[in-house]
């Protein structure tokens, strides 16, 4: 029996690698050809948790960037950023700075000049093959070591002169020394590479250069692995025979092989089939799935994943038939994860999600979608985070080609797909990722506890090696050419930045604490040249980074200094609500929230959430558990009689959500699932694990129950769920419609911890909370900017949404002159107890947003 999945035959037969580990090789390659069954619901993933090897390598990681810090001097006593609660105009942000020095350009110093010619060396580690043994193999792809080479007309723009962040934030003048470093480190970098590899364009092309590249007369294979003192390509084409395919290395660690193509003109390495590489290494033989593999899978019944090679023939691949749709003003976006977006306990496909998911989306309002778990990763309760194989995308859900047509499908949808990208860390899985490749702990990683997070029990990279840098640059270079993926967001980016990767660190907001020994210049440099390569090839592309630091200049361009992301998560908006969940409703503070709300750098755009995945998983409560809890369960139905928690927590749940959009950032940000209240946590399959240090965790018989979403729920018009969903969707629309977040124009104008009622103005709207749990205000008078004739455009109370129609529709509200909370104009209004009311500007008979 044969089971077909795209293309790739998978043959329900016993593996043969074990028992055919030393065979002989004979005859035609296709003849052997042994692959693996996709099985979407195999319970057997788990981690592999694998000591640290005594043995160093003979070969050091190839480095190009000095490694030593600048300490920087005093600078300011309070190194508090400037924030943008009043954003009128930009003097009532930076009215207390004071002017220092003028800018100096960034100098280098000789000796730094004279170790880069030392290092010239080591920089030439990077001829990979010679370019004449390529043309004889008839490969098309240039070698990257010999002069600068195009590759169409895409190009990445020079490095500026990273000086205006002194502009934008003169305080950041207190600690030129670090910064200045920090840029000359980046420009050196960028200088380097447009000498040894003919810029960074080419440099991100390296899966054209390593892993499997097929030409006309064959298929060559290159693996950089400096630890390995023997390596051979064994699979399915050759039977598993170590002799068959024996590999050659150059003198810089990097092992090739050519295999022309069969008599007839076949691929040597037929489409499907499985491969892998094995090394004698420093811990002895060692069978790994190539570092550039492309797909991945795991047969039934196997706990190891092998690597596919994956080339189907081109009327099998997918066709993009959308252009990608332009970035939108303002950024809404559905945070999902694929694998666990069925209502039914299982593991969902990309196919699934892109019939059944992304109109579901569309529908809400959000304009973009960012995708977890999309890398693949050997385990599933990892949530995608612990990476094995980083080109790969998770074969769990489907296909390469699967994942294009659900991109593809966003596409026409008119929706952004954004990628959950993890470059902070690697698995510490030896036997399906990079940990121990070839067979050293200092290979693609710091050796020794540098290289370890402890918390996260993951690898951490070495960002100081030439060939990471080419391979993670590549990686992300690879998702937004081949998949078409509209940006990234980056996790874990506060562990990359400092060497204490934020662990057991309280970030106070002094600038001391961003710029200093604990500062890892490294991986602050890979973030910027990460940065140059997405915004120089794909302007249109998005870029987010999840930091809870609050890095200064972190959403500022490269060429002006910055770390150069488009977006920076507002985390600390998520801790604060649940900090107050926590306390009686007396004991919240409006000044508090608000400030919570808009504390954030001037000039660098925000994605503010109120939950995301991290809320939902198990072992945390999301917003409306908090609030509900157990009365979810019974007294969600609309036939039934609430209960006062039900009551307030379906009022505060919208609350919460609309004024995080309301003053939170420029983009807002939500987790499948947490719109309409989503009853219960996120518990991935788990089996028993037994850690190294001898403990035991236990799992949950590999269940899925709690690893999906209950759109049924929110779908059931009869459920206090549908009224919340519907909320959320009128929240998106009326973002759509008026583009509040990205409004220049924002002012608040009240902050009452008497009557908790908070007033405030972002572009035309005014936004009223009144989170009073038992007080309503009848004539209540709200300040404005403009004059005229105001109707109310989302009411919280409405009975479409849960609430009880205590507001009449049909008003309409005029202004009169005369100051007000220090506002020119004002009206009066009627503010319900825990209600949220936003109103509208009524111009020429018609609702006009302000064009901020």
């Amino acid at each position: 029996m044969v089971s077909t999945l795209s293309g790739i035959r998978f043959p329900l037969i016993p593996s043969p690698f074990k028992s055919s580990l030393h065979s002989n090789f004979t005859g035609d390659r296709r003849s052997t050809t042994l692959c693996l069954l996709l099985d979407n619901t195999s319970s057997l993933s788990r981690k592999i948790f694998a000591g640290k090897s005594s043995n160093d390598s003979d070969f050091s990681s190839l480095t190009v960037a000095a490694s030593k810090k600048v300490l920087v001097p005093g600078g300011q006593s309070d190194g508090s950023s400037p924030l943008t609660e009043q954003l009128e105009t930009p003097s009532t942000v930076s009215e207390d700075f004071q002017e220092l020095d003028d800018v100096e350009g960034v100098t280098m110093e000789d000796d730094e000049k004279a170790e880069d010619e030392a290092n010239k060396s080591d920089i030439s580690s990077l001829d990979v093959g010679n370019v004449d043994d390529d043309k004889a193999k008839g490969e098309e792809t240039p070698s990257p070591s010999k002069g600068k080479l195009s590759f169409g007309t895409k190009s990445i723009p020079p490095p500026g002169t990273g000086q205006k962040i002194y502009e934008i934030d003169p305080l950041l003048k207190g600690f030129r020394d670090h910064l200045d470093y920090r840029y000359g480190q980046y420009k050196r970098l960028r200088e380097e590479i447009d000498k040894y590899e003919g810029g960074l364009e080419v440099f991100s092309r390296g899966y054209e250069k390593f892993g499997f590249t097929r030409s006309a007369t064959g298929i060559t294979y290159r693996e950089w692995a400096p630890g390995a003192k023997s390596a051979s390509l064994i699979g399915d084409f050759n039977n598993w025979n170590m002799n068959a395919d024996v590999m050659t290395r150059n003198e810089f660690g990097v092992w090739e092989i050519f295999l022309p193509n069969n008599a007839d003109g076949s691929p040597a390495i037929p489409h499907g089939s499985r491969v892998k590489i094995r090394m004698d290494t420093p811990s002895g033989i060692k069978d790994s799935i190539p570092a550039w593999i492309k797909f991945s899978v795991q047969a039934p019944a196997e706990i190891p994943y092998n690597g596919i090679y994956y080339d189907p023939p081109e009327e099998e691949k997918y066709v993009f038939q959308h252009p990608q749709p332009k970035r939108p003003q303002s950024l809404r976006i559905y945070e999902a994860h694929v694998g666990m977006s069925s209502t039914e306990p299982k593991i969902n496909s990309y196919a699934e999600f892109r019939d059944d998911v992304l109109p579901r989306i569309k529908k809400l309002g959000y304009n973009a979608v960012q995708l977890m778990a999309i890398q693949e990763h050997s385990y599933y309760a990892s949530f995608g985070y612990h990476v094995t194989n980083f080109f790969a995308p998770s074969s769990r859900c489907g296909t390469p080609d699967d994942l294009k047509s659900l991109i593809d499908r966003a596409h026409e949808l008119g929706l952004l797909v954004l990628m959950d990208i993890v470059h902070s860390h690697a698995s510490n899985n030896t036997l399906d990722g990079l940990n121990m490749f070839d067979g050293t702990d200092s290979h693609y990683f710091h050796s020794g506890s540098r290289g370890y997070h402890w918390m996260w029990d993951s690898r951490l990279f070495n960002y100081g090696s030439w060939e990471v840098l080419r391979y993670l640059l590549s990686n992300a270079r690879w998702w937004l050419e081949e998949f078409k993926f509209d940006g990234f967001r980056f996790d874990g980016v506060t562990s990359m930045m400092y060497t204490h990767h934020g662990l057991q660190v309280a970030f106070t907001g002094n600038y001391k604490e961003y710029f200093g020994l604990a500062t890892d210049v490294e991986a602050v440099t890979y973030l910027m040249l990460v940065n140059d390569l997405i915004h120089g090839l794909y302007p249109e592309a998005v870029s987010i980074g999840e930091d809870v630091s609050g890095m200064p200049a972190f959403c500022v361009p490269v060429q002006d200094g910055g770390v150069g992301f488009d977006y920076r998560l507002h985390m600390a908006i998520a801790d604060k609500w649940i900090e107050l969940l926590q306390k009686m409703d007396e004991d919240w503070q409006m000044g508090d929230i608000v400030h919570t709300l808009t504390n954030r750098r001037w000039r660098e755009k925000c994605v503010a959430y109120a939950e995301s995945h991290d809320q939902a998983l198990v072992g945390d409560k999301t917003i409306a558990f908090w609030l509900m809890d157990k009365d979810m369960y019974d007294f969600m139905a609309l036939d039934r009689p609430s209960t006062p928690t039900i009551d307030r927590g379906i009022a505060l749940h919208k609350m919460i959500r609309l004024i995080t959009m309301g003053l939170g950032g420029e983009g807002y940000l939500n987790f499948m699932g947490n719109e309409f209240g989503h009853p219960e946590w996120i518990d991935f399959p788990r089996g028993v694990q037994h850690l190294p240090n001898g403990k035991i965790v236990p799992g949950n018989n590999n269940s899925f129950d709690k690893c999906r979403r209950r759109f049924d729920l929110a779908d059931a018009e009869y459920l206090r769920y549908h009224g919340l969903q519907e909320f959320d969707r009128a929240m998106q629309h009326l973002e759509g419609t008026y583009s509040f977040m990205t409004s220049e124009h924002q002012y608040i104008s009240r902050k009452d911890e008497g009557d908790r009622v908070i007033v405030f103005e972002r572009g035309n709207l005014i936004f009223v909370f009144n989170f009073h749990w038992s007080n309503s205000y009848s004539d209540y008078r709200v300040g404005c900017l403009k004059p005229g004739k105001y109707k109310i455009v989302l009411d919280s109370d409405e009975s479409t949404f849960g609430g009880f129609n205590r507001i009449a529709h049909t008003a309409e509200y005029f202004t009169v002159d005369g100051w007000y909370d220090e506002r020119p104009h004002s009206f009066q209004l009627y503010a319900p107890c825990r209600t949220a009311v936003v109103y509208a500007l009524v111009e020429n008979k018609e609702t006009l947003p302000i064009k901020g």
